[in-house]
């Protein structure tokens, strides 16, 4: 079986970070990606925004809140994951879908400065022995 995603698009919110309450850092926001295309039947061009809500958790959490911002072009890799819940007001089951993500690239770092990329240390998606996760420190970033 394979749950893998790939998008490219523009952050529509400046990143949101919380923290579970066994203190680790998750990291969520939206990335709106759009396709175009030319309707056959009358010629119009056409653009469709598709918006994705992306989980990052970890050391991908607090650099993708602290380095991310509206606006800014991502690269995500990871995978699809819906979740659900009940309402407590309404009581109906509530459902979403999220990309968690396992790797994410800066495609529009300031001053173009090159891309940065950052990898999930604990996605459960990543093989550590054969592909370890970089460390990155803060302080060793291009920006």
């Amino acid at each position: 079986m394979l749950n893998k995603c790939m998008i490219i698009g523009n952050l529509g919110a400046d990143p949101e970070m919380r923290y579970t309450a066994n203190g680790a850092p998750v990291t969520t926001f939206s990335v709106a990606t759009s396709r175009q295309y030319t309707r056959s039947s009358d010629g119009e061009r056409i653009e469709e925004t598709e918006w994705f809500n992306i989980v990052a958790w970890n050391r991908t959490a607090e650099t993708c809140s602290q380095y991310l911002s509206k606006g800014q072009k991502v690269y995500i890799e990871g995978r699809l994951s819906t979740r659900s819940w009940e309402d407590q007001s309404t009581g109906q089951k509530k459902y979403r879908t999220e990309l968690i993500a396992d790797q994410v690239k800066f495609l529009s770092p300031p001053d173009s400065q090159s891309q940065q990329s950052f990898a999930s240390e604990n996605s459960g998606q990543v093989d550590e022995t054969v592909n370890p996760p970089p460390e990155i420190d803060p302080d060793d970033l291009p920006f």
